[in-house]
This record gives C-alpha cells, structure tokens and sequence, in this order.
C-alpha cells in the first residue's frame, strides 16, 4: 500500500494522507459499484487495502445523502480538496496499479463493467 501511496501522491503531486484516503473513497467506490468478483480480486491483491477502504468510509451518512455513483464519489474526492485534474491522474495511476496486480483483462472488466468510470481510464 505504501508503495502505491507513494506513487500517486507523487503523480497527482498531492499529500500522502490524501492520496491513502482517496485510494479508499475510489476502492471503496469500486466495491459497492463495479463488478464484485473482480473487484475484490483487485483488493485482494492490494496488502492493507481493506483497511484504507474502513478508514475512508466514516462518511456513511453524508454519502447516502448525496446518493451514490460517481457523483457521490466525486463529491467526496473534491471533499478531499482535489480538482479533475488531480482525480483523472489519480484515478489512471490507480487502474495502472490495478492491471499490475491483477492484469490488463480484470481491470478493463471493473472499468467497462462500473457506471461512468471509463472517462477515467
């Protein structure tokens, strides 16, 4: 997790806090979602994934509030102080990550098969 951490906060040119927090909004995100199976293939994969998604998601009230998909998701990351520039290199870096761990086939299949998230990739 470290590792990824890194590389997005250093891609993104953001905090370290919130790259970890907003790799859990988006993980997170993923989970609820896209398709569940691969999914957690790709958290799986991920050493202390399940604990940043836990960590990220203490805004239970406020995101059933807002609805959900990606706006909701947006919302939150813009919540975090990020911008769409900062959200679309995150969010490319992250599916990098996510094709390193689980390969180019999964990770095409989480972002053809989640609502809106192909403008991201």
């Amino acid at each position: 997790m470290d590792e990824l951490i890194g590389q997005l906060a250093a891609k993104a040119g953001i905090d370290e806090a919130v790259a970890e927090k907003t790799i859990g909004i988006i993980l997170g995100f993923l989970r609820s979602e896209g398709p569940s199976d691969k999914v957690q293939a790709l958290i799986d994969k991920i050493l202390g994934a399940e604990a940043v998604i836990a960590a990220s998601n203490n805004s239970g009230g406020l995101a059933r509030l807002m609805g959900g998909g990606l706006m909701a998701l947006g919302t939150k990351l813009m919540g975090l102080g990020l911008g769409m520039g900062e959200i679309q290199s995150v969010a490319r870096e992250l599916f990098k990550f996510g094709r390193d761990k689980i390969g180019a086939d999964q990770m095409g299949e989480i972002i053809a098969g989640t609502p809106g998230l192909s403008q991201f990739a």
